[in-house]
């Protein structure tokens, strides 16, 4: 029995169809309540072997711990199919160096109505210790909500205005990268004043508040993401 959900992330190009040829199976496409409400998942793994498919690597951004818990508290021994997370595909795609990013934050998809201190906090701590800072982007599936790169960082600019020595301001060296890993992946790195007015077209879409940069890293920055000639020496 297999099943799957779709509600913390969106897969570019995903076909459930082709991915039900490739594994041979049927696949039952969860909500958020049958998963983390009814345990349905669970509740079919204590007669039936399960397997649970979810984008991106599990547990890794994805909050499922409590799933897994459960599951072994009801003496159901589990395992977990490692993937590529966005976490980890971002060094690679970006050409920044894995081990010098920082904590990671999530922008809630409401962040441009009420923003989360918690974000700019983060980031302003990882930007003190010269460390980069991942902002993943909330996307509600089942509400057909979603953050963009541009309104976070339009909301990051907004709420630096209001504190003393505000970290972020229209200057600010930005990366946006969308749909990582799909055919029509889009990076672009530049001041967050620009990056604020783009269109990166449709979700997933993260954010990236560069830290000190290696001189590797800031090649990349240009050849890479694409950041206007001459940023990195302003």
């Amino acid at each position: 029995m297999l099943f799957a959900e779709f509600y913390t992330n969106l897969m570019s190009g995903l076909s459930i169809p082709n991915l039900e040829k490739i594994v041979g199976m049927k696949i039952t496409i969860l909500s958020r309540a049958q998963v983390e409400e009814e345990s349905i998942v669970v509740a079919k793994a204590k007669t039936s072997r399960v397997g649970f498919l979810v984008p991106g690597d599990p547990l890794v951004a994805t909050t499922h711990v409590d799933l897994r818990l459960r599951a072994e508290r009801s003496g159901i021994k589990t395992r977990i199919l490692h993937a590529a997370s966005i976490t980890s595909a971002i060094a690679g795609t970006t050409g920044l160096q894995s081990y010098k990013f920082g904590r990671t934050v999530t922008m809630p998809s409401t962040a441009n109505e009420k923003f989360p201190e918690s974000v700019y906090t983060a980031i302003r701590d990882n930007q003190t210790l010269g460390l980069h800072s991942l902002v993943l982007l909330e996307i509600d599936v089942e509400a057909k909500r979603h953050i963009t790169i541009a309104q976070a960082t339009q909301a990051l600019l907004d709420y630096s205005k209001q504190i003393p020595a505000g970290i972020i301001n229209p200057q600010t060296l930005t990366i946006g990268v969308a749909r990582v890993g799909a055919p029509d992946m889009m990076i672009q790195a530049g001041r967050a004043g620009e990056i604020a007015k783009r269109d990166f077209g449709k979700p997933p879409h993260t954010l990236i508040i560069p830290g000190r940069l290696h001189f590797v890293e800031a090649e990349a920055v240009e050849v890479i993401c694409g950041a206007p000639r001459g940023i990195m020496n302003e």
